[in-house]
């Protein structure tokens, strides 16, 4: 299987935990760190911060999904994770949003999976799947 690529690197599963946690104690920093310089991050189509795909590295990434995650809600936070070791260097993330609009207090709680490609240890890639009605609804309140 290795001589195909399909053997993946044993630490990416602990790197995307690591990723989760950080981002759970809200360390912007240590989640960009993970990511590599030229990875390709796409929001979910239908989600609104959908606008910016592809975002082509971290500073992207920061501007175009994390600094809006700060600017429209009043918490954000991923829960019920479970990770899913893949071949070829990838994971993939079952969990669910739960968060708080600014702008009309609606709560969220949705849905979502994350599809991750992982190379050296960094993030390359990055493919967000949710309920992107249950996210218009909740902007639309």
């Amino acid at each position: 299987m290795s001589q195909l690529g399909l053997v993946s690197d044993p630490n990416n599963l602990a790197v995307i935990q690591e990723l989760y946690n950080n981002f759970g104690k809200g360390d912007v920093p240590a989640v960009l760190a993970v990511l590599d310089a030229n990875v390709v991050w796409n929001e979910a189509e239908g989600n609104a911060w959908a606008d910016g795909n592809p975002y082509k590295g971290p500073e992207a990434v920061l501007n175009g999904v994390f600094a809006r995650v700060g600017a429209e809600y009043d918490y954000f936070k991923t829960v019920d994770l479970q990770l899913h070791e893949m071949s070829n260097n990838q994971i993939l993330a079952t969990l669910r949003y739960q968060a708080k609009l600014k702008k009309n207090g609606a709560m969220l709680d949705a849905q979502a999976a994350h599809f991750w490609t992982l190379k050296d240890g960094k993030v390359i890639a990055f493919q967000q799947y949710v309920d992107t009605k249950q996210l218009n609804d909740a902007s639309n309140k």
